[in-house]
C-alpha cells in the first residue's frame, strides 16, 4: 500500500468520524492532535492538513475512493469506516447514510458489507454492556470498602497490567475491529477498580473519566487503526504478526501504555474518594503515560504470546465477561 492509498483510507476514516457532526470540542481536539502525531511519522501522509480539509468540508469522499482501485483496499476502507462509526457504541442515521454512500462508491455489495456491519455492531453492543448502564446502587460519597491491604493492592496492580498486556496484544491482530475491544476492556477495568474501592459506577461516569483524561472513544480508535495501517499490520496473516513490528510497535505501546496509565490513575482517584479535579487527573495521567510506554518492551513477549492465541470468540467473551 502506497502513501496515497494510506492517505485515502485515513481520509475516509476522518470523514466517518465527522459523519454525524456530533463530536464535541474535546473529541475534535483529540482527533486534531492525533492527526498531527500520526502525520509526523516518517513517510506518513500529512494528516494535519487532511484533518483541516475534512473539518472545513473540503475533502471529498469520491476523491478518496478513486485512489483505491484494489478490492482489498476498498474492503479495508469500508471496514474501517464501519468501526469508526460504531466506536462510541451506537450508530446514528447520518452515519448509516454515510456508510451506504461509501459502499455504493466503493462498489461493494451486501455480501461484503453485511458481515462487516454485523461484526462491528456486535462489538459495539458488547462495548455498551462492558459496565452497567446505570448504577446498581446509588454511588457512595466515599469508599465503602477500600482496598487497603497489600494483597488486594497487589492484585489490582496485576489486574491493570494484565489488561494492558491484553490490549497491547489486540494491536497485533490484523482485523481492524479487534481494536474496538480496547475501549470496552478499559471500561471493564475501571469498573472493577471502582468496585474494589466501594463504588458502583455506570458507563456514563467511566466514559466521562476517559474523556477528561483525553482518552476519547472515536479518537482512540482512530489512533489504533491509524498506527496499524501505517505500520503495515492490517490485512496480514495472523501467523506473520507475532514477530512483525516496525512502526506498528508504537501502536502496541500506545494501547498498552494508555490502559496501564488509565488503570493506575483510576486506582488513585477512587482510593482518594474521587477528590482529584480534572487538571490533577490529566497531569497524573500524563506523568504515568511515558513511563508506561517504556514498560511495553519488557512485556512484549507476553503480548505476542496472547496475540498468537486470540480469536474473535475469545475477544468477545472477554468483553462480555464470560
Amino acid at each position: 500500500m502506497n502513501t496515497d492509498q494510506q492517505r485515502a483510507i485515513l481520509s475516509i476514516a476522518l470523514l466517518a468520524a465527522f459523519a454525524d457532526g456530533a463530536n464535541d470540542e474535546r473529541e475534535r481536539e483529540q482527533i486534531r492532535r492525533l492527526a498531527e502525531t500520526l502525520g509526523g511519522e516518517p513517510g506518513a501522509p500529512d494528516l494535519a492538513a487532511l484533518y483541516q480539509q475534512v473539518l472545513l468540508k473540503r475533502a471529498r469522499l469520491e476523491d478518496a475512493v478513486a485512489l483505491l482501485p484494489e478490492p482489498e483496499h476498498r474492503q479495508l476502507a469500508y471496514e474501517m469506516a464501519v468501526c469508526v462509526c460504531d466506536a462510541d457504541g451506537h450508530m446514528t442515521a447520518p452515519e448509516r447514510q454515510f456508510l451506504a454512500r461509501l459502499a455504493a462508491l466503493l462498489q461493494l455489495d451486501s455480501n461484503v458489507t453485511a458481515p462487516l456491519d454485523r461484526q462491528a455492531e456486535d462489538m459495539a453492543e458488547l462495548a455498551a454492556t462492558a459496565a452497567p448502564a446505570a448504577p446498581t446502587a446509588p454511588a457512595a460519597a466515599g469508599p465503602v470498602v477500600a482496598a487497603t491491604t497489600k494483597s488486594s493492592e497487589a492484585e489490582l496492580d496485576r489486574s491493570v497490567l494484565n489488561y494492558a498486556i491484553l490490549n497491547g496484544a489486540l494491536e497485533l491482530l490484523p482485523q481492524s475491529w479487534a481494536s474496538m475491544a480496547v475501549i470496552p476492556l478499559q471500561i471493564k477495568m475501571v469498573f472493577g477498580i471502582g468496585r474494589e474501592y466501594g463504588y458502583e459506577l455506570d458507563q456514563g461516569h467511566i466514559r466521562e473519566l476517559l474523556a477528561t483524561l483525553g482518552v476519547g472513544l472515536t479518537s482512540q480508535y482512530l489512533e489504533q487503526f491509524g498506527r496499524k495501517l501505517l505500520g503495515g499490520l492490517l490485512g496480514k496473516a495472523a501467523g506473520n504478526l507475532v514477530g512483525q513490528f516496525g512502526r506498528a510497535a508504537t501502536g502496541v505501546a500506545f494501547s498498552f501504555a494508555t490502559t496501564y496509565a488509565l488503570g493506575q490513575v483510576a486506582r488513585r482517584y477512587y482510593a482518594g474518594g474521587r477528590q482529584m479535579n480534572a487538571a490533577l487527573l490529566q497531569e497524573s495521567f500524563r506523568n504515568l503515560l511515558e513511563p508506561a510506554k517504556q514498560m511495553q518492551a519488557r512485556y512484549l513477549p507476553q503480548m505476542q504470546q496472547r496475540a498468537g492465541s486470540l480469536d474473535a470468540g475469545q475477544i468477545m467473551a472477554m468483553v462480555r465477561g464470560t
